[in-house]
């Protein structure tokens, strides 16, 4: 199971996972100083977290370059369990009746769940 982490951290990993390529600090800091408007040591100490959690890496070439060690889909796995665990005793369908039964689920969403079992359950 992968550490948890924060929201700010998980800004960082959504760059790390979208680049899919090791990243360094300087593009790192020019993509959250503008998206988040946070300062060096904000961006320094996040990162410093990221690594103690060993959920990233860093390389040292000329510069250090970070990657993530664990990948998004294993991040996703682990927290969608950590929610329903913690809201709905991990069960699944409490959550699905929920978001039905507060209209939080368009047409499209619907659709696509439906699509969604009938392909996992043999196209029956």
């Amino acid at each position: 199971m992968p550490a948890a982490i924060t929201h700010s951290e998980y800004e960082i990993m959504r760059i790390l996972w979208r680049e899919g390529h090791p990243v360094t600090y300087t593009q790192l800091r020019g993509e959250l100083e503008g998206k988040m408007g946070w300062n060096k040591s904000t961006i320094q100490t996040l990162i410093t977290r990221l690594r103690d959690k060993g959920v990233i890496s860093a390389q040292a070439q000329e510069v250090l370059l970070y990657s993530p060690n664990v990948s998004e889909q294993e991040y996703l796995n682990s927290e969608g369990q950590d929610f329903l665990d913690r809201l709905f005793d991990g069960n699944a369908a409490s959550f699905v009746t929920t978001l039905c039964q507060n209209g939080n689920l368009t047409e499209d969403d619907i659709d696509a769940l439906k699509a969604f079992f009938q392909m996992e359950d043999g196209g029956k």
